[in-house]
């Protein structure tokens, strides 16, 4: 049993960073999306909203991911100051306790409290409201993306909790 389960918890891990991983790039097109509005819409004359729209989505889709990233990096606000005077067996304590009662709690809220609005928005593909262009539901998944990602950062850390700037117990 605990063999399946600690396959599964690397399992979990491979898939959080593969997700951070991948998401990081896309700092990138967002960028150019972003920069290339203005001379879109001065120059060109054509496709500023589109690129806008892009942007969006892919911003939205970045924050998700950026979340978890920073909450495995320890680079989250926090009263690490204070913490650090803690012994780490009680900072190990903290970590469970803050994703058992915290960010569990918390995501699992928001992804069942938000299934109507993404599972519709998804099934119609919804198009942004001010220009139609397509793809305002990967805004609204972005908020599952960002939902999961935390309930399966908050059982890494409550299974192998990691001190941030730390290391496992």
């Amino acid at each position: 049993m605990e063999k399946h389960l600690g396959r599964f918890l690397d399992n979990l891990d491979r898939i959080v960073r593969a997700a951070i991983g991948a998401g990081r790039w896309l700092v990138i097109p967002l960028l150019i999306l972003l920069f290339a509005q203005w001379p879109l819409r001065d120059l060109v004359h054509a496709y500023s909203r589109e690129a806008n729209d892009v942007a969006q989505w892919i911003f939205a889709l970045y924050v998700a991911i950026a979340v978890t990233a920073a909450t495995r990096a320890g680079t989250h606000l926090a009263a690490d100051a204070w913490a650090r005077r803690y012994t780490e067996k009680t900072r190990l304590r903290l970590v469970r306790a803050g994703a058992l009662l915290g960010l569990l709690p918390w995501a699992i809220f928001i992804w069942i409290a938000s299934r109507k609005i993404v599972v519709s928005s998804a099934m119609q593909l919804e198009l942004f409201p001010d220009s139609y262009n397509p793809g305002y539901f990967l805004v609204k998944c972005a908020l599952w993306v960002l939902s999961l990602l935390v309930i399966a950062q908050a059982i890494l850390d409550i299974a192998r909790p990691k001190i941030p700037g730390g290391g496992h117990p």
